[in-house]
């Protein structure tokens, strides 16, 4: 039996267009993430990773879209060749399955280095920009604000299984200022703490396989 075309879209905020992304690639299911590469504890990579099977294809649009960091990289692309999947990276035109070329490798290092690189430099200027408003007085904090399309998507995942930490991650805001929101709109219901089993790097696979569209 043939295995599953598989797609990671990734976008940093609600407010990019994760359909750019694997334009005109036919997929069998996708998982669409609305979260920083920063690390790999990301909800929907999570799910990806527990999902995924031997003989499938998995299909990125760029490096960068499954990992900012060099070894975050590497770590994710080995362990999926070695469950016997085959990774795209579309963009770049690479493919990696493990029986690699010294090239290929050599060309996802050296990609990989690149995005670690541009995440470095963005937060550097990130940086570099704050200190010159304090300077000026200029700097009015970190608040941020939900628009009317966020807040429906807030009222929408406090009726799902996701914590507080991870709605207020997804949604770009800290705990405090989810807090604010959910008393101004009169939401009491607690989610409930996702406590299944998910994989890690080193983790284990689960049998389970759930066919619905995320």
């Amino acid at each position: 039996m043939p295995g599953k075309r598989i797609g990671y879209i990734r976008v940093s905020t609600l407010d990019q267009n994760p359909d750019r992304q694997l334009v005109d690639i036919e997929l069998d299911k996708k998982f669409i993430e609305f979260a920083s590469a920063k690390d790999t504890n990301r909800p929907q990579l999570q799910q990806l990773l527990d999902y995924i099977r031997e003989d499938d294809e998995l299909f990125v649009h760029s490096i960068d879209r499954l990992a900012r960091s060099v070894q975050d990289l590497h770590n994710l692309v080995d362990m999926l060749v070695k469950k016997g999947i085959v990774i795209h990276f579309v963009k770049q035109n690479l493919t990696f399955n493990g029986n690699d070329s010294h090239f290929s490798k050599f060309q996802l290092a050296v990609l990989g280095g690149v995005a670690e690189l541009e995440r470095g430099i963005i937060l550097e200027r990130q940086r570099e920009g704050i200190a010159e408003a304090k300077k000026k007085g200029k700097f009015k904090g970190g608040k941020k604000k939900l628009d009317a399309a966020k807040i429906e998507i807030l009222k929408a995942k406090m009726q799902t299984r996701d914590s507080k930490s991870k709605i207020a991650f997804d949604l770009g805001i800290s705990r405090e200022t989810l807090y604010r929101y959910l008393k101004n709109l009169g939401i009491t219901s607690q989610p409930i703490e996702d406590n299944g089993q998910r994989i890690s790097l080193h983790g284990k696979d689960n049998s389970n396989r759930a066919d619905t569209q995320c």
